[in-house]
């Protein structure tokens, strides 16, 4: 239950830190709110999941997660450029995640 945990608070992190640039730096009420929860959500699921996971590898899945969801998100929803080496570097973290899962 706790790697489940831990995905769905890197989901919840990528929401949050998409959110931030919806905000407007804090000045849209409506995106701020949703902003806010994402973060009470995602850090209250990493919370959970630390309950038996090793601090290390939650911290670097749930961070790798968010990494890969917003650099995706950024590419997808706001026209951050998709290069090759910008694709293999995410590619690099999806291999780190694994690897730390296959691990534990």
């Amino acid at each position: 239950m706790a790697w489940l945990y831990l995905f769905i608070a890197g989901l919840f992190e990528i929401g949050w830190a998409i959110g931030l640039k919806y905000t407007h730096g804090f000045t849209r009420l409506v995106p701020t709110a949703l902003t806010l929860a994402s973060m009470v959500v995602s850090l209250g699921l990493l919370g959970l999941a630390l309950k038996s996971l090793p601090v290390g590898t939650a911290y670097a899945i749930w961070t790798g997660v968010g990494t890969i969801g917003t650099a995706t998100l950024g590419i997808l929803l706001l026209g951050e450029p998709a290069g090759a080496l910008r694709m293999a570097c995410i590619g690099l973290i999806v291999a780190g995640i694994v690897g730390l899962k296959l691990v534990s």
